[in-house]
């Protein structure tokens, strides 16, 4: 120190000067190191926390990589959607919530979709699609086109669990993006015509 006083923020400052500049770590999407990642949260049993769990998980797959445009997370958000729904629909106690978990499996490259109600009394049926003039009850026939394999358990201490698998791709590369991976090509054949023209 010469001498001069410093305040919390210009001692900082002068920190931040003499430390060597370093290179910001590499975005991670939020997976283990052997490419697995989990998410688990309850949600009021309403058509707002039905539409809340949409909104998390399809967040959630974006910290892992998948765009939401991605086929892997509309192909989620659906079954999550309709599950959700049923649980709001079907498996409603008053004072209760429903549970969404959604398992991601990189090495086997799925997905693992659970969502889990207090009513066990009301379990699902075999899908069937309904008549064409029906507003409903095409919910478990969407689950059943979309997932690799669905079914139902009891769950301990009260209430069932609906799953359903669906079938993944790895994440997409995180510093790349496809719309930017189509300019870059072009900006570099673009440069050297430049300068050989000057």
């Amino acid at each position: 120190m010469t001498g001069k006083r410093m305040t919390a923020a210009t001692e900082a400052d002068a920190r931040q000067e003499e430390a060597p500049p370093t290179r910001p770590a590499p975005r991670g999407f939020g997976l283990t190191g052997n490419g697995y990642g989990s998410l688990s949260r309850q949600f009021p049993s309403t058509p707002q926390g039905a539409q809340q769990a949409r909104h998390a998980v399809v967040r959630q797959l974006g910290h892992w990589g998948f765009g939401p445009m991605t086929d892997a997370s509309c192909t989620v958000a659906l079954v999550v959607a309709e599950l959700a729904a049923n649980a709001v629909r079907h498996g409603r106690l008053r004072g209760r919530n429903f549970e969404v978990r959604v398992d991601y499996e990189g090495p086997a490259s799925r997905f693992r979709i659970e969502v889990s109600d207090a009513r066990l009394g009301r379990t699902p049926e075999e899908p069937v699609l309904p008549p064409g003039d029906r507003e409903s009850g095409r919910g478990l026939f969407l689950v059943e086109c979309l997932a690799s394999r669905w079914g139902w358990e009891p769950r301990n201490p009260i209430g069932k669990t609906v799953w359903a698998e669906v079938a993944a791709g790895r994440p997409q590369e995180a510093d790349v993006r496809p719309q930017e991976a189509d300019v870059r090509p072009q900006e570099a054949d673009v440069r050297p015509q430049e300068a050989s023209a000057e």
